[in-house]
Protein backbone atom coordinates (compact mmCIF):
# COMPACT_ATOMS: atom_id res chain seq x y z
CA UNK A 1 0.00 0.00 0.00
CA UNK A 2 1.73 3.56 -1.11
CA UNK A 3 2.05 5.40 2.13
CA UNK A 4 3.97 9.14 2.17
CA UNK A 5 4.90 9.82 5.46
CA UNK A 6 5.04 13.61 6.03
CA UNK A 7 4.03 16.72 8.41
CA UNK A 8 2.33 14.28 10.90
CA UNK A 9 0.32 12.33 8.41
CA UNK A 10 0.95 8.79 6.52
CA UNK A 11 -0.72 9.49 3.20
CA UNK A 12 -2.29 7.35 1.27
CA UNK A 13 -2.06 7.54 -2.79
CA UNK A 14 -2.33 5.32 -6.08
CA UNK A 15 0.09 5.95 -9.15
CA UNK A 16 -0.92 3.89 -12.30
CA UNK A 17 -0.78 4.46 -16.25
CA UNK A 18 2.22 5.10 -18.24
CA UNK A 19 2.88 9.26 -19.77
CA UNK A 20 2.93 12.64 -18.24
CA UNK A 21 2.05 12.75 -14.66
CA UNK A 22 -1.64 13.99 -14.09
CA UNK A 23 -2.71 14.34 -10.24
CA UNK A 24 -6.38 13.59 -9.46
CA UNK A 25 -7.94 15.70 -6.44
CA UNK A 26 -11.01 14.46 -4.98
CA UNK A 27 -13.94 16.44 -4.04
CA UNK A 28 -15.92 16.18 -0.92
CA UNK A 29 -16.49 13.26 1.58
CA UNK A 30 -14.67 11.27 -1.54
CA UNK A 31 -10.85 9.90 -2.22
CA UNK A 32 -8.90 8.28 -4.78
CA UNK A 33 -11.24 5.39 -5.47
CA UNK A 34 -13.69 8.03 -6.10
CA UNK A 35 -11.89 8.44 -9.59
CA UNK A 36 -12.69 5.02 -10.63
CA UNK A 37 -14.88 5.66 -13.89
CA UNK A 38 -12.02 8.13 -15.43
CA UNK A 39 -9.18 6.10 -14.03
CA UNK A 40 -9.03 3.53 -17.14
CA UNK A 41 -9.84 6.02 -19.75
CA UNK A 42 -6.80 8.14 -18.65
CA UNK A 43 -4.13 5.00 -17.80
CA UNK A 44 -3.00 4.51 -21.39
CA UNK A 45 -1.86 8.21 -21.62
CA UNK A 46 -0.84 9.45 -18.40
CA UNK A 47 1.05 8.57 -14.95
CA UNK A 48 -1.86 8.92 -13.03
CA UNK A 49 -1.62 9.80 -8.87
CA UNK A 50 -4.84 10.02 -6.91
CA UNK A 51 -3.69 10.62 -2.88
CA UNK A 52 -6.53 10.11 -0.47
CA UNK A 53 -6.72 13.83 1.60
CA UNK A 54 -6.01 14.55 4.69
CA UNK A 55 -9.82 13.29 6.94
CA UNK A 56 -10.31 10.11 3.70
CA UNK A 57 -9.88 6.79 2.05
CA UNK A 58 -6.78 5.35 4.07
CA UNK A 59 -4.81 8.76 4.75
CA UNK A 60 -4.11 8.72 8.63
CA UNK A 61 -4.65 9.97 11.63
CA UNK A 62 -8.35 11.49 10.74
CA UNK A 63 -8.14 14.01 12.95
CA UNK A 64 -4.66 16.27 11.49
CA UNK A 65 -4.88 19.56 10.51
CA UNK A 66 -7.01 20.45 7.52
CA UNK A 67 -7.59 23.18 5.35
CA UNK A 68 -7.60 24.19 1.71
CA UNK A 69 -4.05 25.40 2.40
CA UNK A 70 -2.68 22.27 3.75
CA UNK A 71 -4.37 20.03 1.44
CA UNK A 72 -2.71 21.69 -1.14
CA UNK A 73 0.86 21.40 0.32
CA UNK A 74 0.18 17.89 0.94
CA UNK A 75 -0.30 17.57 -3.03
CA UNK A 76 2.67 19.73 -3.71
CA UNK A 77 4.87 17.32 -1.28
CA UNK A 78 3.76 14.29 -2.52
CA UNK A 79 4.38 14.86 -5.95
CA UNK A 80 8.12 16.21 -4.95
CA UNK A 81 8.25 13.42 -3.12
CA UNK A 82 7.19 10.92 -6.12
CA UNK A 83 9.40 13.35 -8.14
CA UNK A 84 6.75 13.57 -10.67
CA UNK A 85 6.52 17.48 -11.14
CA UNK A 86 5.31 19.48 -12.36
CA UNK A 87 2.14 17.74 -13.37
CA UNK A 88 -1.13 18.14 -15.31
CA UNK A 89 -3.92 18.70 -11.84
CA UNK A 90 -7.33 17.55 -12.70
CA UNK A 91 -9.63 18.57 -9.48
CA UNK A 92 -13.06 17.74 -8.85
CA UNK A 93 -15.79 19.80 -6.60
CA UNK A 94 -13.62 20.86 -3.24
CA UNK A 95 -10.69 18.95 -4.81
CA UNK A 96 -10.53 21.63 -7.48
CA UNK A 97 -10.48 24.04 -4.88
CA UNK A 98 -7.16 22.76 -3.11
CA UNK A 99 -5.90 22.07 -7.39
CA UNK A 100 -6.58 25.83 -7.89
CA UNK A 101 -4.69 26.49 -4.27
CA UNK A 102 -1.78 23.77 -5.50
CA UNK A 103 -1.30 25.83 -9.15
CA UNK A 104 -1.31 29.51 -7.07
CA UNK A 105 0.65 28.53 -4.43
CA UNK A 106 2.96 25.63 -5.62
CA UNK A 107 3.51 27.12 -9.77
CA UNK A 108 6.14 25.22 -10.54
CA UNK A 109 4.71 22.11 -9.54
CA UNK A 110 1.50 22.43 -11.98
CA UNK A 111 1.84 22.28 -15.56
CA UNK A 112 -1.73 22.79 -16.23
CA UNK A 113 -5.28 22.92 -14.52
CA UNK A 114 -9.22 21.24 -15.06
CA UNK A 115 -11.26 22.45 -12.32
CA UNK A 116 -14.35 19.73 -12.61
CA UNK A 117 -17.77 20.78 -11.30
CA UNK A 118 -15.31 23.79 -9.67
CA UNK A 119 -14.54 27.32 -9.40
CA UNK A 120 -13.23 30.07 -7.49
CA UNK A 121 -16.21 30.46 -5.86
CA UNK A 122 -17.41 29.55 -1.67
CA UNK A 123 -21.22 29.22 -1.55
CA UNK A 124 -22.69 29.74 1.86
CA UNK A 125 -25.56 27.20 1.16
CA UNK A 126 -22.95 24.55 0.63
CA UNK A 127 -22.02 24.64 3.80
CA UNK A 128 -24.99 24.56 5.41
CA UNK A 129 -25.96 21.48 3.32
CA UNK A 130 -23.17 19.60 4.41
CA UNK A 131 -23.49 21.16 7.93
CA UNK A 132 -27.44 19.69 7.55
CA UNK A 133 -26.26 16.24 5.96
CA UNK A 134 -23.68 15.11 8.79
CA UNK A 135 -26.36 16.16 11.12
CA UNK A 136 -28.47 13.71 9.90
CA UNK A 137 -25.43 11.52 9.70
CA UNK A 138 -24.74 12.09 13.45
CA UNK A 139 -28.51 11.36 14.65
CA UNK A 140 -30.63 8.54 14.97
CA UNK A 141 -31.85 8.02 11.69
CA UNK A 142 -31.53 4.80 9.26
CA UNK A 143 -27.59 4.68 8.41
CA UNK A 144 -28.82 5.42 4.28
CA UNK A 145 -30.68 8.56 5.09
CA UNK A 146 -27.66 10.78 4.87
CA UNK A 147 -26.90 8.97 1.73
CA UNK A 148 -30.09 9.32 0.65
CA UNK A 149 -30.49 13.19 0.78
CA UNK A 150 -27.11 13.87 -0.40
CA UNK A 151 -27.89 12.00 -4.05
CA UNK A 152 -29.98 14.18 -5.22
CA UNK A 153 -27.72 17.39 -5.38
CA UNK A 154 -24.77 14.99 -6.49
CA UNK A 155 -25.94 12.93 -9.14
CA UNK A 156 -28.37 13.79 -12.45
CA UNK A 157 -31.71 12.88 -12.54
CA UNK A 158 -30.94 10.33 -14.94
CA UNK A 159 -29.70 8.06 -11.83
CA UNK A 160 -33.54 8.16 -10.45
CA UNK A 161 -35.11 6.42 -13.24
CA UNK A 162 -33.33 3.17 -13.17
CA UNK A 163 -35.01 1.21 -10.83
CA UNK A 164 -32.75 0.08 -8.07
CA UNK A 165 -29.85 2.34 -9.16
CA UNK A 166 -29.79 4.80 -5.71
CA UNK A 167 -30.37 1.54 -3.30
CA UNK A 168 -27.20 0.29 -5.02
CA UNK A 169 -25.35 3.53 -4.54
CA UNK A 170 -26.02 4.23 -1.14
CA UNK A 171 -25.08 0.16 -0.70
CA UNK A 172 -22.29 0.31 -1.91
CA UNK A 173 -21.22 3.34 -0.09
CA UNK A 174 -21.98 1.65 2.88
CA UNK A 175 -19.88 -1.05 2.21
CA UNK A 176 -16.79 0.78 1.02
CA UNK A 177 -14.18 -0.61 4.11
CA UNK A 178 -12.43 2.89 3.95
CA UNK A 179 -15.56 4.88 3.99
CA UNK A 180 -15.37 8.78 5.76
CA UNK A 181 -16.35 8.36 8.96
CA UNK A 182 -18.83 11.14 10.60
CA UNK A 183 -16.26 12.35 13.14
CA UNK A 184 -13.84 13.08 9.82
CA UNK A 185 -16.65 13.79 7.65
CA UNK A 186 -17.02 16.98 10.55
CA UNK A 187 -13.46 17.61 9.94
CA UNK A 188 -13.38 18.28 6.11
CA UNK A 189 -16.44 20.38 5.89
CA UNK A 190 -14.41 22.61 8.86
CA UNK A 191 -12.09 22.61 5.86
CA UNK A 192 -14.59 23.77 3.65
CA UNK A 193 -16.20 26.18 5.89
CA UNK A 194 -12.76 28.04 5.88
CA UNK A 195 -11.73 28.24 2.41
CA UNK A 196 -11.45 31.79 0.64
CA UNK A 197 -11.19 31.67 -3.33
CA UNK A 198 -8.35 32.40 -4.62
CA UNK A 199 -8.18 35.02 -7.39
CA UNK A 200 -7.28 33.71 -10.80
CA UNK A 201 -5.24 37.01 -11.70
CA UNK A 202 -2.71 34.63 -9.40
CA UNK A 203 -3.04 31.77 -12.20
CA UNK A 204 0.63 30.96 -14.00
CA UNK A 205 -0.80 28.13 -15.85
CA UNK A 206 -3.14 26.91 -18.57
CA UNK A 207 -6.56 26.43 -17.12
CA UNK A 208 -9.96 25.52 -17.90
CA UNK A 209 -12.98 24.28 -16.33
CA UNK A 210 -15.64 21.33 -17.13
CA UNK A 211 -18.77 22.19 -15.94
CA UNK A 212 -21.91 19.90 -15.53
CA UNK A 213 -25.47 21.33 -17.27
CA UNK A 214 -27.46 19.69 -13.80
CA UNK A 215 -25.43 20.68 -11.21
CA UNK A 216 -27.55 21.50 -8.16
CA UNK A 217 -24.22 22.04 -5.65
CA UNK A 218 -22.40 24.20 -8.13
CA UNK A 219 -24.69 25.31 -10.60
CA UNK A 220 -23.12 26.64 -13.89
CA UNK A 221 -24.51 30.11 -14.01
CA UNK A 222 -23.18 31.06 -10.82
CA UNK A 223 -19.81 29.01 -11.84
CA UNK A 224 -19.21 30.67 -15.14
CA UNK A 225 -19.40 34.34 -13.84
CA UNK A 226 -16.12 33.52 -11.81
CA UNK A 227 -13.83 32.13 -14.27
CA UNK A 228 -12.93 35.16 -16.28
CA UNK A 229 -11.59 33.78 -19.40
CA UNK A 230 -10.37 30.76 -18.81
CA UNK A 231 -12.44 27.95 -21.40
CA UNK A 232 -15.62 26.34 -20.17
CA UNK A 233 -16.98 23.58 -21.08
CA UNK A 234 -20.35 22.68 -20.17
CA UNK A 235 -21.65 18.78 -20.37
CA UNK A 236 -24.98 18.39 -20.82
CA UNK A 237 -27.20 15.76 -18.69
CA UNK A 238 -24.48 15.69 -15.79
CA UNK A 239 -24.61 16.55 -12.34
CA UNK A 240 -22.31 17.16 -9.51
CA UNK A 241 -20.33 13.96 -9.89
CA UNK A 242 -19.70 14.95 -13.44
CA UNK A 243 -16.49 12.47 -13.95
CA UNK A 244 -19.02 9.58 -12.77
CA UNK A 245 -22.34 11.09 -14.64
CA UNK A 246 -20.27 11.73 -18.05
CA UNK A 247 -16.51 9.89 -17.78
CA UNK A 248 -16.00 9.93 -21.45
CA UNK A 249 -16.75 13.70 -22.14
CA UNK A 250 -14.31 14.00 -18.77
CA UNK A 251 -12.04 12.51 -20.30
CA UNK A 252 -12.25 13.80 -23.74
CA UNK A 253 -12.17 17.88 -22.37
CA UNK A 254 -9.05 17.10 -20.16
CA UNK A 255 -7.17 15.06 -22.87
CA UNK A 256 -8.17 17.76 -25.90
CA UNK A 257 -6.78 20.42 -22.94
CA UNK A 258 -3.35 18.74 -22.04
CA UNK A 259 -2.61 17.76 -25.67
CA UNK A 260 -2.81 22.09 -26.64
CA UNK A 261 -0.55 22.38 -23.37
CA UNK A 262 1.43 19.71 -23.22
CA UNK A 263 4.81 21.66 -23.93
CA UNK A 264 3.66 24.48 -21.47
CA UNK A 265 5.57 25.78 -18.85
CA UNK A 266 3.90 26.40 -15.39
Amino acid sequence: MPIFNHDGISQHYEVSGDGPPLLLIAGMMSDSASWAPLVPLLEPDFTVIRPDNRTTGQTTPWDAPASVDIFAADCAALLTHLGLGPAHVLGHSLGGMIALRLACGFPDQVKTLSLAAAAPLRLERNVALFKALSAIRESNAAPDAWLNALFPWLFSPAIYEVEGMVAQAAAASLAYPYAQTAQAMGHQIAALDGYTPDPLSTLRCPAQAILAADDLILPATLAAPTLGDLPVHLIEGAGHSVHWDAPDAVADHLCNFIAQHEEAQP
